[in-house]
């Protein structure tokens, strides 16, 4: 078992290729079928992802495609499984099991992601469809005396234990811990959270007796806040080059602004 999740976690991140994720939830995707005023009903779901999942030579290009709950049961119009479609094509199926960032008790400002109860039972079915890993993001918010060690700790362990369990019935685990770009924080406050993110969840899984080469870390960039300006990047950060343009705060300077580093 441990060398099949190394054979697939070394698959999954192939030089070359990048997975897809296709794992929006119904809400979710509603959201984005109204933009462009389509009807988010099942079947214009599933057709929705029978398209992405026919493209052709897709398994030249990705190694895996991450499904949701509702995909990963549904077929084509031929009544051929997702699954086996994505598997013909040389892609890896794989599992969002997380049920999302909900608050931390106690913890204003703070999530902890949820979805370890049932798990294990949810982990048998989805291998028995075929999911060969699965995908947990948890959110870390910069602000005002956050993150809290606590609340760092508290999505360690939750990931830990989401990954053991991934690992225990044959799925590899894509562990994500998030630290958001929203916020007015300096390049140094995310570089700082992500550290000390990071440092807790590898002592968990460690704790948690998981085997590292049959996990995988999709790590966030360490990048400044999205609304933080210019100028003040520049008094917090003095050994750093801004990258912010103060015309917007938000995209990086092109060189034809008034950005005093641009």
């Amino acid at each position: 078992m441990i060398d099949t999740m190394h054979a697939t976690a070394e698959t999954l991140v192939a030089p070359g290729k990048g997975i897809l994720a296709a794992d929006e939830s119904t809400g979710t995707i509603k959201k984005r079928f109204d933009s462009i005023g389509v009807e988010s009903t099942e079947e214009m779901r599933r057709a929705y992802r029978q398209m992405l999942f026919t493209t052709p030579d897709l398994g030249e290009h990705i190694s895996g495609v991450i499904l949701f709950d509702e995909t990963i049961r549904q077929s084509t119009d031929d009544g051929i499984p997702f699954v086996k479609l994505l598997e013909a094509a040389g892609s890896i199926p794989g599992i969002k099991v997380d049920i999302g960032a909900k608050p931390l008790a106690l913890f204003p400002g703070e999530t902890v992601t949820e979805g370890l109860d049932g798990l294990r039972e949810r982990l048998t079915d989805y291998r028995g469809l075929g999911a060969r890993f699965a995908k947990w993001r948890a959110t870390i918010i910069i602000g005002v005396g956050t993150p809290t060690n606590f609340a760092i700790d508290a999505n360690a362990h939750a990931m830990a234990r989401y990954a053991a369990l991934c690992q225990e019935a044959d799925i590899v685990p894509i562990v994500e811990p998030e630290i958001l770009m929203d916020g007015e924080h300096p390049i140094e406050a995310c570089e700082e959270a992500t550290g000390r993110t990071l440092d807790a969840l590898y002592k968990q899984m460690v704790a948690h007796r998981l085997d590292l080469p049959g996990t995988l870390l999709k790590v966030n960039m360490v990048v400044p806040g999205s609304r933080v300006r210019c100028r003040s990047t520049i008094r917090r950060s003095r050994r750093r080059r801004c990258g912010v343009c103060p015309s917007t705060f938000r995209r990086p300077c092109r060189g034809s602004c008034s950005c005093p580093v641009g």
